[in-house]
């Protein structure tokens, strides 16, 4: 490695290695004053969803080997943060340990499930974790919070977090490998949360693989298949959009896999 590349990687680990202990701060502070905490986790949560300006960004992506860059999505090219830290936290799994043991103490409190989705979604799949009990807690977490934050952007009709969304579809949904670390019971209410969701992300081109990988529910035999178990959680989920524009995308992007559907029928 050059001297100017081992500087830069230095430099990158080093602004990591910050941004790190000003959440650890940020936490303990929460932990530490309860009449604050649901303001700081509110504040911790808006951080690290912030899109990662020009020069934190020059710094992150020259000292990070094999691992950090924006989508490739024309539609949203932007990085945040919890993108960057939730890599850093997979190459460096202990440099994340300080902080999700203060996540476990707050665990019942407002905005730490989105905070634990948004920074440790890859790190559950890529770690070894024995203890059953902790695996469901954590991976019901991570459901529970990636729900949160979709509908974070349902209501302001952005897509801050479709890379968390296109990750835990492609990544994990559409992976074997990754979905069979969670339990049974996470994974359907992963493929329930993201069937409400995958209209909205723009990720229709996924779906025919999606329904075929949807696990085996119990009361399968009254409600029927993949598509069918699909069906009821869209039309529940058209049921509660109130920002119009977005229950137009919903609508038109139905409209559009309709005429896709119907055009296969035809050849």
């Amino acid at each position: 490695m050059s001297e100017a590349s081992s500087s830069s990687t230095h430099r990158g680990s080093a602004y990591l290695n910050a941004l790190t202990q000003e959440i650890e701060k940020k936490l303990q502070r929460a932990l530490a004053s309860p009449s604050q905490r649901r303001n700081l986790l509110q504040e911790l949560f808006a951080d690290i969803a912030l899109e990662v300006d020009d020069r934190a960004r020059d710094i992150i992506l020259s000292g990070e080997e094999g691992g950090i860059c924006p989508a490739e999505d024309g539609i949203d090219s932007r990085l945040c943060f919890y993108d960057v830290l939730a890599d850093h936290y997979v190459r460096i799994p202990e440099s994340g340990q300080r902080i999700l043991d203060l996540i476990v103490q707050l665990w019942s409190q407002l905005f730490v499930s989105h905070i634990f989705a948004l920074l440790f979604h890859k790190w559950i799949f890529e770690v070894q974790l024995n203890n059953d009990e902790v695996l469901l807690r954590y991976s019901s977490a991570l459901v529970q919070g990636a729900t949160n934050v979709f509908w974070i952007d349902i209501q302001t009709n952005s897509r801050h977090f479709q890379s968390l969304f296109r990750y835990l579809l492609e990544e994990v949904a559409l992976e074997p490998a990754r979905l069979n670390k969670i339990p049974v019971q996470v994974q359907r209410d992963l493929f329930l949360v993201l069937s409400r969701f995958i209209f909205f992300y723009n990720s229709v081109d996924k779906l025919e693989s999606f329904l075929k990988q949807f696990p085996v529910f119990p009361n399968a035999f009254l409600v029927g298949g993949s598509a069918d178990f699909f069906v009821i959680e869209v039309a529940d989920q058209l049921q509660k959009l109130k920002v119009e524009p977005v229950l137009l995308h919903y609508l038109s992007q139905i409209k559009v896999l309709q005429a896709d559907w119907f055009m296969q029928g035809w050849n």
